[in-house]
C-alpha cells in the first residue's frame, strides 16, 4: 500500500519510550539527560486522570534526583504515616515513617495522579525528551540487524512510524509488549479485583494525621483511604474475584453496597459525595514472564502489577526506570556489556517485586494481622518493617536480616494458631481458584 506508507511519517530516535506515567517520563528524562535522544509517545493528552495516589518516602531521594521536589511538594499532601483499621482486633494502629530503621525518610506525599504525572512528563520535555501525545503504538517489529520499528496513530487519525535503537514498554496495563509475546500472566497467588472512586466531604483523621493513607480491613478484601491536598479522597476497595462475581448492579450502586459491609470506612464515608463515575478494574494482579530482551526493556505496570495495599505501584515504576536508565545507557553505549546490564536489571526489578509480594499475599492472613495490630520491635523488626512500608529495600538495606526474622515469627504465630490458619489457607485458596472476574467487572 504505497499511499499509506507515503503518508506515515518517520521518525528515528535512539530510544522510543511507550507511555508517559511516572516510569516512562522519569526514563525518558534521565536518557535524555544523558545525551540520548529520545522520543516519547503517549496516547493520552496530560492531565489526565489516573489511580494510585500514594507516594512511598523512598520517593522523595528519587524526585530529587530527577529535580522536581519541589513542584511535587507544591501539589502533593504530607503522609507521615500508614494507618491500618481491623474490625477484627476493633482497633486501629498508625505506623510512623519516623520510627522506620532509616529515619532520614519520615514522610512522603498524596498526589493526585493527573497533577503529578505532568509534572513528571514536563520534567521529560525540559530535560530534553521529545514527547507525543495522542498517539497510540500498535505493531512492533524488531529488526534482524538490531533495533526496533513501531508503528503508531495520532487521535486524528494520522499514521507515524519510529524507528529506533532501543524500546521501552512503559505502557502500563496496556501490556504493549508483554501482551505481543503473549508472556503476560494472571497472579496465580494473588486474584483480586478492584472498585474505586473520588470522594468530597469524607471525614479525615485530624492534626498531622490528615494526609495518612488508611487501610481497612474487611471480609472480602480491604479499603484503601486516601486524603488529596485538594479535599478530594479517593476511596478503593480490593476484592477477591468470587465477591465480583455477585454484583448485579451498576458499578456506582454496588461501590456503595460493598462499603456499607466495612463499617470503619462507611462512617468516614457518611455525608461524602461521589466526584465522578465509580470504575472497576478486573484480572488485577499479573506478571509477565520477563522484563527485557534484545532491543527492549518493560518497566512499571507493563511488566507486572501487584496489590496496591502498601502503596508501591509509583515508587516500583520509578525505581524501574532509574535501574532501567542504567541498563539501557550501557546497551547503547557499551553493545558487548548489553547481556550483563539487562540480567543485573531483570534481577533487581524481580527482587523489588517478589519482597514486597511474600507480605502482600499474607496481608489478610489472622496471623499477619495479629502482628500489625500487635507490633513489638523485638530485634528492631519493627523498625525493619516500616523501613519496607517505605520503601527501603534496594541497595545496601540494612533491615534484610530484620525482616528475615520477622517471617519466622509470622510463621510461629501462624503453627500456634494451626487451626485458624488452615481454615484461612484453605479459604483464600479457594477465593483464589475461582475464574477470572467476568468482564461486566470492566465497565466503567
Amino acid at each position: 500500500m504505497p499511499e499509506l506508507a507515503e503518508a506515515m511519517t518517520e521518525t528515528c530516535c535512539d530510544v522510543l519510550v511507550v507511555g508517559g506515567g511516572p516510569a516512562g517520563s522519569t526514563i525518558a528524562a534521565l536518557l535524555a539527560g544523558r545525551g540520548h535522544h529520545v522520543v516519547l509517545v503517549e496516547k493520552a493528552k496530560h492531565p489526565r486522570f489516573h489511580i494510585g495516589e500514594s507516594l512511598l518516602p523512598l520517593n522523595l531521594p528519587l524526585l530529587e534526583r530527577l529535580g522536581v521536589a519541589e513542584d511535587v511538594a507544591r501539589i502533593g499532601m504530607l503522609k507521615y504515616g500508614a494507618e491500618f483499621v481491623s474490625p477484627y482486633h476493633q482497633k486501629s494502629i498508625t505506623f510512623q515513617f519516623a520510627n522506620a530503621w532509616n529515619k532520614n525518610f519520615p514522610y512522603a506525599y498524596q498526589v493526585r495522579r493527573s497533577d503529578f504525572d505532568l509534572v513528571l512528563l514536563n520534567n521529560a520535555r525540559a530535560k530534553g525528551a521529545s514527547v507525543i501525545e495522542e498517539c497510540k503504538v500498535g505493531a512492533v517489529e524488531f529488526l534482524a540487524d538490531g533495533g526496533v520499528r513501531a508503528e503508531a496513530q495520532h487521535d486524528d487519525g494520522r499514521r507515524a512510524c519510529f524507528r529506533a535503537g532501543f524500546l521501552v514498554d512503559a505502557s502500563g496495563r496496556d501490556t504493549l509488549l508483554a501482551s505481543r509475546f503473549q508472556i503476560k500472566r494472571p497472579n496465580p497467588k494473588h486474584n483480586s479485583a478492584a472498585l474505586f472512586g473520588h470522594f468530597t466531604g469524607a471525614k479525615r483523621l485530624e492534626g498531622e494525621a490528615e494526609g495518612n493513607i488508611s487501610i481497612f480491613w474487611f471480609d472480602h478484601g480491604w479499603f484503601w483511604f486516601i486524603p488529596l491536598a485538594d479535599g478530594t479522597t479517593s476511596v478503593g476497595a480490593v476484592c477477591w474475584p468470587y465477591y465480583f462475581k455477585r454484583r448485579k448492579a451498576d458499578p456506582t450502586t454496588f461501590f456503595r453496597e460493598t462499603i456499607a459491609l466495612c463499617p470503619g470506612i462507611a462512617a468516614r464515608l457518611e455525608g461524602a459525595q461521589l466526584t465522578g463515575p465509580v470504575t472497576a478494574t478486573g484480572n488485577y494482579s499479573y506478571r509477565a514472564q520477563r522484563t527485557c530482551g534484545p532491543s527492549y526493556i518493560m518497566l512499571g505496570d507493563a511488566f507486572a502489577f501487584i496489590d496496591p495495599v502498601f502503596s508501591t505501584g509509583v515508587f516500583l515504576a520509578m525505581n524501574s526506570a532509574f535501574l532501567g536508565a542504567d541498563a539501557v545507557d550501557t546497551c547503547l553505549r557499551e553493545p558487548r556489556q548489553s547481556a550483563r546490564a539487562l540480567r543485573r536489571f531483570e534481577a533487581q526489578i524481580r527482587y523489588g517485586i517478589d519482597t514486597f509480594s511474600w507480605y502482600i499475599y499474607r496481608v489478610t492472613t489472622p496471623a499477619l494481622r495479629d502482628l500489625f495490630m500487635g507490633p513489638r520491635n523485638v530485634l528492631r523488626v519493627e523498625e525493619a518493617l516500616l523501613s519496607l512500608l517505605a520503601g527501603d529495600i534496594f541497595g545496601r538495606s540494612q533491615i534484610r536480616m530484620r525482616l528475615v526474622a520477622f517471617k519466622f515469627i509470622y510463621y510461629a504465630n501462624s503453627a500456634r494458631h494451626l487451626k485458624r490458619s488452615l481454615l484461612a489457607w484453605r479459604n483464600r485458596r479457594r477465593a483464589i481458584s475461582e475464574a477470572s472476574v467476568d468482564a461486566t467487572v470492566e465497565a466503567t
